[in-house]
This record gives C-alpha cells, sequence and structure tokens, in this order.
C-alpha cells in the first residue's frame, strides 16, 4: 500500500465515483470504494481490481458504514441521479440523500476526516435567477415528483452545514451541473446519453416541450477536475461552489449538433414538458474560478465527439457478444 491519503469514495462504481476513484489513484491515495450498484456498475472500475490502492466494498450508505483504520478523506456521490432513475423509488431516492449523508458525515466525525458532498444545480429547482449563484435559495417544488432528489439534496446540504456548525467538520459541497461523457449509462434517462443512442440506433430524437428550454454541459474531466481541486482548496473554502460549463444550449441545438456528429437520420420528436421541468440552467461560476483557478476547458462539440465514440465501441462490444 502506499503512502498517499486513505479516501472512501461512496458511490465510487458510478459515472463519476468511478472516474474520481480513477483520478486519486492514479495520484498514489489509497482508494476505497463504496457502491450497492444500484445505478453504478462493477465494470466502471473493474480495471483497477488488483491495484494494491484499490478495494471494493458492497454496501447501502442508507446503512451506517463501518471502515478500520484511518479515514483521511471522504467523497459523498452515492444517489441516483437521472430523473428516470431518482423517480423510480422516490422513497428511497430521499433516504438515500439524507440517511446517507448523515451516515457518511457520522463516519467523518468519528475518523477526523474531511468530506465532500456531492449537491446538485437541482438545489435551485425551476430559478427565476440566471445564471445561478450559490447565493440562491432557488425555487423548488417540495411536493412534486423532482422533489424526492431536489429536496433530498438540499437537506443533505442543511446536514452538512449543521456538523460544521456544531461538529466543527472540515466540510465541502460541490454544486453538480449537468455532466456528460464515458461511462454513462446508455439507459439511464440523461439527455446527453439519450440522444446520442438514439441517433446511433437511428431512433427519433425525443426533445420534452418545445426545445427552447436551455441546459450548460460539462465534460466528466473538467467536472472531475474541479471537484478534485475543491477538496484540497483550502480550509475556509466550506461554502457551496458551483461546477458546470457556463456555455449554455438549448435542447433542441442539442440534438441537432448529436446529430451532425453521429452523421444520423434520425428524426426531431416533440412531447409533453414533464412536471417541474426546467426551463433554464446554467452556472455561474465565478466562486470556482476564484477559490480554485478552475473553468472549464472541453468545448462541447469536442467532448460529445468522445462521448459519441464511447457509445459506437459499446454497441460493438455487445454486438459482439451477443454473436458469440
Amino acid at each position: 500500500m502506499a503512502d498517499g491519503k486513505r479516501i472512501v469514495v461512496t458511490g465510487g462504481a458510478g459515472f463519476l465515483g468511478s472516474h474520481i476513484c480513477e483520478r486519486l489513484i492514479s495520484r498514489g491515495e489509497n482508494v476505497v470504494c463504496v457502491d450497492n450498484y444500484m445505478t453504478g456498475a462493477f465494470a466502471n472500475v473493474e480495471h483497477l481490481v488488483g491495484n494494491p490502492n484499490f478495494s471494493i466494498i458492497k454496501h447501502d450508505v442508507c446503512d451506517p458504514l463501518e471502515i478500520d483504520g484511518d479515514v483521511d478523506e471522504i467523497f459523498n456521490f452515492a444517489c441516483p441521479a437521472s430523473p428516470p432513475r431518482y423517480q423510480a423509488d422516490p422513497i428511497y431516492t430521499t433516504k438515500i440523500s439524507v440517511i446517507g449523508a448523515l451516515n457518511m458525515l457520522n463516519l467523518a466525525e468519528a475518523k477526523g476526516a474531511k468530506i465532500i458532498q456531492a449537491s446538485t444545480s437541482e438545489v435551485y429547482g425551476d430559478p427565476t435567477v440566471h445564471p445561478q449563484t450559490e447565493s440562491y435559495w432557488g425555487n423548488v417544488n417540495s411536493i412534486g415528483i423532482r422533489a424526492c432528489y431536489d429536496e433530498g439534496k438540499r437537506c443533505a446540504e442543511t446536514l452538512f452545514y449543521e456538523y460544521h456548525r456544531c461538529r466543527d467538520i472540515n466540510i465541502r459541497v460541490v454544486r453538480i451541473f449537468n455532466t456528460y461523457g464515458p461511462r454513462m449509462s446508455g439507459d439511464d434517462g440523461r439527455v446527453v446519453s439519450n440522444f446520442i443512442v438514439q441517433a446511433l440506433k437511428g431512433e427519433n430524437i425525443t426533445i420534452y416541450g418545445d426545445g427552447s428550454q436551455t441546459r450548460s454541459f460539462c465534460y466528466r474531466d473538467d467536472l472531475v477536475e474541479g471537484i478534485l481541486r475543491l477538496m484540497n482548496a483550502e480550509d475556509d473554502v466550506t461554502f457551496p461552489v458551483n461546477i458546470g460549463n457556463q456555455g449554455e444550449f438549448t435542447i433542441k441545438e442539442l440534438a441537432e449538433i448529436v446529430l451532425e456528429l453521429t452523421g444520423s437520420r434520425s428524426e426531431i420528436k416533440f412531447l409533453p414538458l414533464p412536471q417541474d421541468d426546467p426551463l433554464q440552467r446554467c452556472p455561474d461560476i465565478s466562486r470556482a474560478k476564484k477559490h480554485l483557478g478552475w473553468e472549464p476547458q472541453v468545448p462541447l462539440r469536442e467532448g460529445l465527439k468522445k462521448t459519441i465514440a464511447y457509445f459506437e465501441q459499446s454497441f460493438q462490444h455487445s454486438f459482439a457478444a451477443i454473436a458469440e
């Protein structure tokens, strides 16, 4: 085992968690990946198995987690993050957001560890302030179909700040905006993966609403870099920090770019807009620039090309497996 820090990553087999594990291992840290594989996949971290600095625990963070030995840092990334998946079991989503955060905060207190919470731009709801600054309190429907995630993450932030104020826990809170890249699940319902999979299969590109609603899309490498910089920031950087891309695109523009880059002949089909779906979403990243020296580097088209290549390769492997 290397002499690096010992770091627990919950949700470590997920889309973002697996990339965080990979980055931490690459710099010589000792990583304990914790996942129940509800939305994560063992395949995302399989290439790390056998590394003496990497271990996996199958565990649901709704239950208290016991870790032998020291723990220096905790990345709390365990939670379904796409609307179809967090709405599939909204009670569980609320539990893992709140009880999971509580259990990880208790572990941080027991070990004297620094802990970072994967919060979300969903805490802003359907915003009336644009772009969204961290000082904006949000516009969330507390009884809507997205509330299990939106309010669950807002409550988790509350717990983090009460543990910081009352128990002097060293915390970080990152508010993550739309992220995409390799290792996204093709069936998780996020707009980028939806459009790419539909385009590659020659299916209709489904847009909810008229496509005029806007989103910003941050490539996974940029996002992970921002998260790691936040965890390593000075101890007084305990306030929430937006991490995302300020480039803003309509959903219809995204669909058209995906069609262009895939060369697909798919057609765009418009469907009714779901309840409480935000009409605008774009981060103000002034804090990240000032305190982390961070801003995204990967343009949307470049990131989409890499993501499309990943899905093309995944399809080829699936076809090969069927042929065998």
